[in-house]
């Protein structure tokens, strides 16, 4: 079994050196000692969720508190590319089953995109509640994943704001099942080069991304890519396109939590 990776509050890791101690209490102190009953002298992470790992010996186990012993403190750094995928919204849990799925294959940040076609709609306190819903599913996901930074979920994008975003990232990518290219052909042209930036992995809705969305995405800069041979479900094509895009950016193979 891997080391279990407990979250705490920002700012909680400043300071920390090796022989110092870490208190991790409340909801994540009652996981640890009362689910996965951890005890004296077990090994534990502890991070930030901002690139701050703690490598550390537990000390004291009891209620709902843990201590640990700082054995070790690690700062990973954001790789050069920021991976991001904008996921349509669509029905039942499909749109966070994606979500989830992303933050174990290492995007960066997820963004809820309000397709013309979504048939769930996101509006006043629904809104909050969902967004609530994205961000409590993929922090669950990154600690599964033992990742030390936790994605970014930011507020949903209409098709004009998602636009201007296409504009200014460094490579936005429409997943389309009628699309010429291919995406590996595309991701080794990105891996080819330098530089940094944001690359946009677009996944539509259920019933597809409509004309007028495609023709706007298109001006603004985005490229349409073809994943493979089937077509995918909504909840599958973001999380098979970072898979493909771990591989040629040189991020699997590597256990740097990211």
């Amino acid at each position: 079994m891997s080391r279990p990776l407990f979250y705490v509050a920002p700012g909680a890791l400043d300071g920390a050196a090796p022989g110092g101690t870490m208190t991790v209490d409340g909801a994540e102190g009652r996981h640890a000692v009362a689910v996965r009953r951890l005890g004296v002298g077990e090994g534990v992470d502890v991070s930030d969720g901002a690139g701050t790992r703690a490598v550390c010996t537990v000390s004291r186990a009891e209620g709902s508190v843990l201590e640990a012993v700082v054995d070790t403190v690690v700062h990973e750094e954001r790789p050069p590319f920021r991976l991001v995928l904008v996921q349509a919204l669509a029905k039942g849990d499909r749109d966070e089953l994606a979500a989830e799925t992303a933050t174990e294959l290492g995007v960066d940040a997820v963004v809820p995109w309000q397709a013309e076609r979504s048939i769930v709609r996101w509006k006043g306190e629904r809104a909050q509640k969902a967004l609530a819903k994205w961000r409590s599913v993929v922090l669950a996901a990154a600690k599964q994943a033992r990742r030390a930074w936790v994605p970014d979920v930011e507020p949903a994008v209409d098709g004009g704001r998602l636009a201007e975003r296409i504009a200014q990232a460094r490579l936005a990518v429409v997943l389309h099942e009628e699309a010429s290219e291919s995406l590996t052909g595309i991701l080794r042209g990105v891996a080819s080069g330098d530089g940094e930036g944001e690359i946009l992995f677009i996944v539509g809705p259920e019933g597809g991304i409509s004309p007028a969305e495609l023709e706007r995405f298109v001006q603004a800069g985005a490229r349409l890519a073809l994943l493979g041979p089937h077509v995918l479900r909504s909840s599958t094509a973001g999380p098979a396109a970072l898979a493909l895009a771990g591989e040629h950016l040189g991020r699997w193979g590597s256990r740097d939590g990211r």
